[in-house]
């Protein structure tokens, strides 16, 4: 027999409903991808005493227990607490009461590489950004999907966010330090995007107008000739998105921001999510907000009341490029159009 439950309140509450009818599955949230591994005895007990005995590591790095049964939900909310408490209270700083379970499901997981914590390749510390970008973020009722990753590898996919943010740096050249070896130029010619050459007299010059801020001809110079700054910097890519009807990469909105830029300006989405929808939270990718909008407009969002650090790049407009499984996916009826009414 199958117990009547309201699956809205449910999946709000952050278990997504399966396929077998009157079962659900718990997504604990892990803000930034690191946690004391003391907490998957959490997770295990709950697969094992409520769920079907399986887990399922989730694609947004989300702890979760398949085949829980609507009449345990409570049961497990109240188990679930200490980790709420811990976490998200204690860890991010986010403010919120924790004997329901998750009050939202709206804001995804924010999603990090292992960063500058373990990561050669590492310029940031993404586990300490995606807690404070938690504590901005999380709880309110409006969708965004956040990615942070360490350096301009992009591990964590930042490119198919909402908004993606990348790590980054600005390499010191110490001249009396260089041999003049070419090391850094060859892995810049390799890995990078070739913006060192050595001139005349055996010293680097530097195309910065194509740096990507990776840091590569840092971790190759075998004298310290390059060295990273004591200031970490970030860029944000904004709209990438997946699913079935015009997937796409998202685009440079802003570069070689300071970590307080970053955060002031994503304290600004909420808000401009809120005007986009009328105050109305539906499930919708954040770049579908930007369209709506359109960029001119989100960027007066989400840019007001933030001091820029003097080295920050904003774009100055966006063209998007979209993969249109149908043709003429963008043209339709004038009252169709979510921008006028």
């Amino acid at each position: 027999m199958v117990e009547d439950c309201n699956v809205k309140d449910l999946r709000n509450n952050c278990f997504r409903q399966s396929k077998v009818p009157g079962e659900f599955m718990l997504q604990l949230r892990v803000p930034g991808a690191v946690i004391d591994s003391k907490w998957l005895d959490v997770i295990q007990h709950v697969c094992q005493t409520w769920g079907n005995g399986s887990f399922h590591l989730g694609l947004r790095q989300t702890l979760n227990a398949p085949g829980i049964k609507a009449k345990d939900i409570p049961a497990v909310n109240d188990y679930i607490q200490p980790y709420l408490q811990a976490i998200e209270c204690d860890l991010c700083g986010v403010e919120m009461e924790t004997k329901n379970g998750y009050p939202y499901i709206a804001p995804r997981n924010i999603m990090a590489c292992i960063g500058s914590v373990h990561c050669i390749k590492g310029n940031v510390n993404t586990q300490a950004l995606a807690r404070k970008l938690e504590n901005i973020i999380y709880p309110n009722p409006y969708h965004i999907k956040i990615s942070v990753s360490g350096c301009p590898n992009d591990c964590g996919k930042a490119h198919f966010q909402d908004f993606g943010i990348i790590g980054c740096t600005k390499p010191i050249y110490d001249i009396d330090r260089c041999i003049g070896c070419g090391a850094c130029v060859r892995k810049c010619e390799s890995s990078a995007t070739r913006v060192l050459s050595l001139n005349d007299k055996n010293k680097v010059e530097k195309d910065t107008c194509c740096c990507v801020g990776c840091g590569e001809c840092v971790t190759a110079c075998p004298t310290g000739a390059w060295r990273r700054p004591n200031k970490d910097f970030y860029k944000i890519i904004v709209g990438g998105r997946t699913g079935k009807q015009y997937p796409r990469m998202g685009k440079m909105f802003a570069n070689w921001l300071t970590e307080e830029s970053v955060l002031a300006i994503m304290k600004n989405w909420p808000r401009f999510s809120e005007w986009v929808l009328g105050g109305k939270p539906v499930y919708i990718h954040g770049g579908h907000l930007i369209d709506r909008a359109g960029y001119q407009r989100f960027k007066e969002f989400m840019l007001e009341g933030v001091t820029l650090n003097p080295e920050a790049f904003i774009a100055e407009n966006i063209n998007w490029t979209e993969t249109e499984y149908r043709s003429n996916i963008h043209v339709k009826p004038l009252s169709k159009h979510q921008s006028v009414k």
